[in-house]
């Protein structure tokens, strides 16, 4: 889950002295920074001791919220992943770091900016304006380099004691892999601190020679090691020894590995992110390595430490790790024919969620694209440089995905970037413009949507493309709609809908369309056609378990219900709704759901539950940055739904649930309000 402390792979050892300066050091000062050499165990030191906190320790340093650096190639993409880490799905148009600072203004926040190391300018001049503008927040860095802000306090992080911590350290994974050595002599233990003490007790270097037990003794480690201690202080002077130490044994961990698995190592290092077997295979397989041996290779490199593989299955190199694959990579001179492959499977995986997204996969979709964020966007940044035309189709194809669920900003600027580089008019570039629209009209431009989608419609009819016609529909009509036109909305819709396909589910713009139609008669208080047609593309979606348009469905039976005064089947179908955006993860829905859930207590006599629902729904508008929005009839809901309770409860206690809700636990109360168990005490 993005922005959650790492959970620890196996045992922590050691550190207890670290720690007891870590915890002291992060209640007394804003901004700590853990360094030392690759490999260390500074991001260990810092998962398990927040892990390990107390619950008053935890109290006083408020919400901890971790992002890893280590998997963007530069900075281009840093306010963005530090926004999703602190759970911020920024939905405006304007400077980010500055609605990133409105968002933490007032939070008390533990913000970890994980493996800093090669982006220290831009981690500090990020930090400069976030430490200013959030009197709250306190940060944890860790990196091999400090970052030279004056708030700066450094705690450096040394390799473990060869006798003590090391020698636990190197002993626990060694019977891990060789259960025998649980059982040791006396020369055995004498073996395993000599090894320990000629790799400088550096925690990633005797992990990584902990795996080699299992083909080698620990007298055969220990000599392997003495042959090569003069290339420690011969070779590459300008290192300093630790640093030394760590290559060393990944390059013996290298030379152990059997051809094909050094290989693999090396190719797998184009993955940014976690990866599964399966695009291992897809990429990573060719020349001497098929299919079939890239899974061999992947369960050795794992059994020698190289690779980790996390409780969901997932696998992923640390960082230092890559660093080192990439460099053979490039001895190989393989790095453009990999990032190729990497770049076309990512284009081809985006090709298959486009062409599911009507079907019973659809959630699945979202959460496999979502898996895959990084990864995407290093494989655009690739053909952005490499091949326009398949950058323009993969920004397109991810776009809509992205603006739905928390990368909105990221979509804006890789269509942007990617649209002037392919002029021509084809269907992916007109994809990619209609997914351009969409993405600025749900950051509140919208002039631009609407020149979008005139672009569109002018486009799709020059080259008689109904998809694209349709497409172009949607786009104005939920532009008319946003701006209070639903008599122009209704036109739009209905226009497109007549020389569509009858069924709404031909395609995906075909039921965007009918979707449409459904707002803009509820807008033009047609509420008993508005509901017949919700209610059908409702079962329809349920009978393709499709969500996204079922949510808006449920959305429109619950808005339609609160409006002819039916309050207990507004909140079925409100529930219905938040269950299906939480699904998909779209923040902009959830906020829409949890008003009109509000609502629907508010007209039922229960005002302190209203309040608290609606302070936790102003808490999901605030995440994406916005007051509150949607269609105009929901302004009235929303005004009916606070007079109502206030009424009910009183001034004063409405305010204390409301600012209850907005400090609840967004996600908890979004969860107890889909399962009908929330109460007025959470």
């Amino acid at each position: 889950m993005a922005g959650s402390v790492p959970e620890p792979d196996d045992l922590f050892v050691g550190r207890a002295a670290e720690r007891e300066r870590l915890v002291p050091a992060l209640t007394a000062h804003r901004l700590i920074t853990l360094t030392g050499l690759g490999g260390v165990g500074k991001t260990r030191l810092a998962s398990h001791t927040l892990r390990s906190l107390s619950d008053p320790e935890a109290e006083a340093l408020g919400e901890v919220r971790w992002a890893d650096l280590g998997a963007l190639p530069d900075e281009r993409r840093l306010v963005e992943t530090v926004a999703e880490a602190v759970g911020f799905a920024d939905h405006t148009h304007g400077r980010p770091l500055e609605a990133l600072c409105g968002w933490l203004s007032d939070r008390r926040i533990l913000l970890v900016l994980d493996c800093c190391e090669h982006l220290v300018a831009a981690c500090r001049e990020l930090l400069g304006e976030l430490l200013t503008a959030c009197p709250q927040l306190t940060v944890l860095v860790t990196s091999r380099q400090r970052l030279g802000l004056p708030a700066e306090t450094v705690l450096e992080v040394d390799p473990l004691s060869h006798d003590g911590d090391a020698f636990a350290l190197f002993i626990d994974r060694a019977v891990a892999v060789a259960p025998a050595l649980s059982m040791r002599t006396a020369q055995q233990d004498e073996d395993a601190q000599e090894v320990c003490r000629l790799l400088d007790g550096v925690p990633l270097a005797l992990e990584l020679a902990a795996a080699q037990v299992m083909h080698h003794t620990l007298k055969e480690l220990r000599g392997r090691l003495h042959a090569q201690e003069p290339t420690l202080t011969a070779v590459r002077p300008i290192w300093p020894r630790r640093h030394r130490s760590l290559r060393t044994a990944m390059g013996w961990s290298h030379e152990l590995c059997d051809p094909l698995e050094r290989l693999l190592w090396a190719r797998l290092s184009v993955f940014r992110d976690t990866f599964d077997e399966d695009s291992a295979r897809s990429v990573c397989s060719g020349g001497p390595m098929s299919a079939e041996a890239v899974g061999t290779a992947l369960r050795g490199l794992t059994a020698k430490s190289v690779v980790t593989r996390s409780t969901d299955g997932r696998f992923r190199l640390l960082g230092s790790v890559r660093d080192y694959g990439w460099m053979w990579l490039g001895e190989l001179q393989q790095r453009e024919t990999v990032r190729n492959r990497h770049a076309a499977y990512f284009l081809a995986l985006a090709r298959s969620a486009d062409a599911g997204w009507l079907g019973h996969d659809q959630a699945a979709w979202y959460r496999t694209i979502g898996e895959a964020h990084t990864d995407l966007c290093g494989a655009l940044d690739h053909l952005i440089d490499t091949a326009p035309h398949r950058a323009v189709e993969l920004a397109g194809l991810v776009g809509f995905f992205w603006s739905c669920c928390g990368h909105l900003r990221e979509a804006r600027a890789y269509l942007t970037r990617a649209l002037p580089l392919s002029p021509s008019h084809t269907p992916e570039r007109a994809k990619a413009q209609w997914a351009l629209g969409v993405a600025v009209l749900l950051q509140g431009d919208h002039r631009t949507a609407t020149d979008l989608g005139r672009r569109c419609a002018r486009d799709a009819a020059r080259s008689d493309d109904a998809e694209g016609r349709l497409a172009a529909a949607y786009l104005l009509g939920i532009t008319h709609l946003l701006s209070g036109r639903a008599d122009a909305a209704h036109t739009v819709a209905v226009d497109a809908l007549r020389q569509a396909p009858a069924s709404p589910f031909a395609s995906p713009s075909v039921l965007r369309c009918h979707l449409v139609e459904v707002f803009a008669l509820t807008g033009l208080g047609r509420l008993t056609e508005a509901a017949r047609k919700a209610a059908s593309l409702r079962d329809g979606c349920a009978a393709r378990d499709e969500c996204w348009t079922r949510a808006y469905s449920d959305y429109q039976l619950a808005l339609i219900a609160l409006i002819q005064g039916e309050p207990e089947r507004a909140t079925e179908c409100a529930r219905a709704m938040l269950a299906g955006k939480r699904r998909v993860g779209d923040s902009f829905g959830i906020a829409l759901g949890m008003d009109l859930l509000a609502a629907a207590a508010a007209a039922q006599g229960h005002g302190e539950t209203a309040a608290l629902l609606s302070g936790a729904g102003e808490s999901c508008w605030r995440s994406v940055g916005h007051t509150q929005r949607g269609m105009p009839e929901l302004r009235d809901v929303r005004e009916t739904c606070w007079r109502t309770a206030r009424a009910t409860v009183g001034e004063e206690l409405f305010e204390q649930a409301f600012q209850r809700g907005m400090a609840a636990d967004t996600g908890a109360v979004v969860t107890l309000a889909v399962e009908g168990r929330l109460s007025s005490g959470v």
